[in-house]
């Protein structure tokens, strides 16, 4: 798995963001295990709600329970029921509105207010539930995003790919945003690698480590990223507008991710409180794969091989010696504040 749109050279499948039935074969998910299946293989039950990967075979079990990706609301306080019942292991709950509010409205704008504002309730009510079953010392809360997201202007900082290269010269091209791949025909392999303000051209061996991209099984001849707030397509007719009022797929979007993860836009943010984690630390940064080690340390399993770094996050936990000094910030403050960093 290396992004919503992936191209397989030897089947000739692709995988279009789960909208077409080729994105539910088991070729694209069994690179690595989702924690719930590690879960599940020790005997742990697991509740998983809102996931988008309802109907994947390889992924789900008797004992995973996933509902249809729609909107969550605080009228399904019955999903916070599920840990303080001692129903599950662990409940993971997906929410969707931040992201989608972000990419219509942009990430600075009064709709991202306000589903953050109606998260921030939600968490309030679980707060409460938690209380009132006495389980505050028995709990481990997790509260993260796995990515943050840029302001874009469309018509204004937009590369149309076929202002720049020869189209007939292509076999295939994915994906449109901060990242495109393209896999060029080959005896014009050098022809399409021109230079590009604003987007920068990686052959496959050239992709930075740091990305932990270029050994993916679909990763492309060249991969295209885009400087921050810049948008790849192949013209502008190909633009993935959204449908408002008017129902027609008419409308900009007006935020994105997927840029360079050292562009401070692109960060998310992590929360944790519970039994397991230190009280009031605040500490230096860690990266989204480091959040497998944490998770699977509470749940008492061991992490299956990743790109995450054990030496970022333990400190966070009790047992463990904190190389940060202890904040002063209450977890409700820090709870606060951290939830405006993001939007």
């Amino acid at each position: 798995m290396t992004g919503n749109y992936m191209w397989d050279e030897v089947s000739n499948k692709e995988f279009l963001i789960g909208t077409n039935p080729d994105s539910r074969l088991s070729l694209w998910w069994n690179g690595s295990e989702p924690l719930w299946v590690t879960l599940q293989n020790v005997g742990k039950n697991v509740f998983m709600y809102f996931w988008p990967v309802k109907k994947i075979i390889t992924l789900s079990s008797s004992h995973l329970y996933i509902n249809s990706p729609v909107t969550f609301n605080i009228n399904q306080s019955y999903i916070l029921c599920v840990p303080t019942s001692r129903q599950a292991d662990m409940a993971a709950v997906y929410y969707e509105k931040i992201d989608v509010e972000g990419h219509h409205f942009g990430p600075e704008s009064p709709q991202v207010r306000t589903a953050v504002q109606k998260l921030d309730l939600i968490i309030q009510i679980l707060n409460q539930k938690i209380k009132e079953s006495n389980m505050v010392n028995k709990l481990n809360v997790l509260l993260f995003s796995d990515h943050g997201m840029a302001k874009i202007q469309w018509m204004e900082k937009v590369i149309e790919l076929d202002k720049f290269i020869d189209m007939s010269d292509v076999l295939k091209i994915m994906d449109r945003g901060p990242v495109v791949s393209l896999w060029p025909k080959n005896t014009t392999y050098q022809k399409v690698t021109l230079q590009v303000h604003n987007m920068r051209v990686y052959a496959r061996q050239e992709i930075p480590e740091r990305f932990h991209y270029r050994k993916g099984n679909f990763v492309s001849p060249l991969t295209l990223v885009a400087e921050p707030g810049w948008f790849i397509t192949k013209n502008k007719k190909t633009l993935p507008y959204w449908k408002n009022d008017s129902r027609e797929p008419s409308a900009w979007q007006n935020g994105w991710h997927g840029y360079d993860n050292e562009f401070v836009d692109m960060r998310g943010f992590f929360l944790a409180v519970g039994p397991d984690f230190k009280q009031n630390v605040r500490g230096g940064s860690i990266r989204a794969v480091d959040v497998y080690n944490v998770m699977c340390w509470i749940l008492g399993v061991d992490p299956l091989p990743n790109n995450g770094s054990w030496s970022r996050v333990e400190y966070l936990l009790n047992g463990f010696e904190s190389p940060f000094q202890s904040d002063t910030l209450c977890n409700i403050v820090l709870l606060g504040v951290l939830l405006l960093v993001f939007y």
